[in-house]
């Protein structure tokens, strides 16, 4: 809603974002369920606290129940400007959860959006064979003897393709399932072994379908060639099973170059798209 105020020529309410990360584990995903606490609803609440006005916020993207982020953004409007010192970020994480953790909020134009406004995201799937009394909720323990080598080709299969109804959660509100594929390749760094994928877009449920599909190639119980079928299927019965959420990280949201450089200061009036 457009603020009028009396002491300033305010026409449009302040626009901030905020960058944090979070451990999913606790949490119903991101985005506020009616049966279950989120990360969103935390947020919120704790925002709303600390500035004693009701704070509505939007996120890039949703996360999964028990899903992660090394970095997430979002962003929320207010009808006046913030005076954000390190005591206002301080103040903030004190009365966030340990599992939730604010790096900065900025300020920026009007026409800048969280979600509509990002241009890539990018996620890593993290498996070890042995369990880790450290990090057994932050990655997947799967025992089973892997061809790493057979589980690239079958990523290399994404490049070819747009179209993975395959690998999306039934069920979906999405107008399709087109995704442009910009990174997808299994990389084995000491004991832990990684599925980096980076793209335009997700689907829901996307990214751990084609984790769980892929691991049934690395153990031969299917072929590069029977993987491809599954795309070119458009059918989620007919891939494999989603691989657990404590593996996934949501690691990066990336925007156009040159969208942050300037930022408007505090005492910047915001202006019309």
């Amino acid at each position: 809603m457009t603020v009028l105020r009396t002491d300033a020529l305010f026409l449009y309410p302040m626009r901030y974002f905020i960058q944090l990360s979070y451990r999913g584990t606790a949490y119903n995903g991101w985005q506020i369920q009616p049966n279950g606490i989120t990360v969103q609803e935390v947020l919120e609440q704790k925002l709303s606290t600390l500035l004693r006005e009701p704070i509505s916020i939007i996120g890039s993207g949703r996360t999964d129940t028990g899903v992660h982020a090394e970095q997430q953004f979002a962003h929320f409007e207010i009808d006046r400007s913030l005076e954000l010192t390190d005591g206002f970020l301080h103040a903030l994480n004190c009365i966030l959860p340990p599992d939730i953790a604010v790096q900065t909020i900025f300020p920026v134009e009007p026409r800048v959006h969280a979600r509509f406004s990002a241009v890539s995201r990018y996620y890593q799937y993290r498996i070890r064979k042995q369990k880790s009394p450290f990090l057994d909720m932050l990655l997947y323990v799967f025992r089973h003897e892997l061809d790493v080598d057979r589980m690239n080709e079958a990523a290399a299969l994404l490049f070819k393709y747009d179209d993975f109804e395959s690998f999306s959660k039934v069920r979906t509100k999405v107008s399709h399932f087109r995704c442009d594929i910009h990174r997808a390749e299994w990389v084995m760094e000491g004991n832990q072994l990684t599925f980096h994928i980076k793209a335009n877009r997700f689907l829901y449920g996307m990214v751990r379908t084609l984790v769980g599909t892929m691991l049934e190639v690395g153990q031969g119980r299917m072929t590069v060639a029977e993987f491809e079928q599954i795309i070119l299927a458009k059918d989620r019965t007919s891939a494999g099973r989603s691989a657990p959420a404590s593996g996934l990280f949501l690691v990066e949201v990336a925007y156009p170059p040159g969208l942050f450089t300037k930022k408007m200061t505090n005492n910047e009036q915001p202006t019309p798209n």
